[in-house]
């Protein structure tokens, strides 16, 4: 393969994935059978968490299984070397948290994080979850289990993968994700942030 070609099959990656990604499905769910703008509903966010509080559950189900698929379905399509699941993996979280659809203001990655962590590894996704229901079930509080579980995973990843190039990618997704959850971040610290029933 020459470079050119190289090149623009990267290219072709990162496109796709981001495209992938970018779809705001809570958006679109919550506006064309839920009749309301979940971007001005709660935190304002697209996500499934935000979905649930504007009162549907099944909606929200439905936004939290599709943002997990956005995860998935770009490294199984691109999935030829550990550099390619990469840029796909990372182009997805990018097109989620940042869709061209929205102005560039969308979720802030859990799901897609998880959908990636799921198509890296079974063992891996499995071991976020279970770290997910954990912390939710001791702190009540979505966040603080999302964040929980992506703090853990990149270190988790190392000694379960021993792969450092995908150790790396999810300690990027995971700083991403912090800074998207700032608010989140600054209510935890000031006992403001939302519980869930569980």
């Amino acid at each position: 393969m020459t470079i050119l070609n190289l090149i623009f099959l990267n290219f072709l990656i990162i496109l796709i994935s981001y495209l992938i990604g970018s779809i705001p499905n809570g958006y679109i769910l919550s506006k064309y059978f839920g009749k309301v703008d979940i971007t001005k509903e709660g935190s304002g966010n697209i996500g499934a968490t935000n979905v649930l509080r504007s009162g549907s559950k099944k909606l929200a189900l439905i936004t939290l299984l599709l943002d997990v698929l956005k995860g998935i379905l770009p490294i199984l399509i691109f999935y030829n070397s550990t550099f390619s699941l990469v840029l796909a993996g990372f182009s997805s979280f990018i097109g989620h948290s940042y869709p061209i659809w929205l102005r560039f203001n969308g979720g802030k990655g859990i799901a897609t994080y998880l959908g990636i962590s799921f198509a890296i590894s079974l063992i891996l996704g499995f071991i976020f979850l279970i770290i997910w229901i954990i912390t939710a079930l001791i702190s009540k509080t979505s966040s603080i289990s999302s964040l929980t579980s992506i703090f853990l995973i990149p270190f988790i990843s190392l000694f379960i993968l021993d792969n450092k190039l995908i150790s790396l990618l999810f300690l990027i997704l995971t700083s991403i994700s912090f800074y998207r959850h700032r608010e989140n971040i600054k209510r935890i610290i000031n006992g403001s942030e939302p519980k869930i029933n569980i």
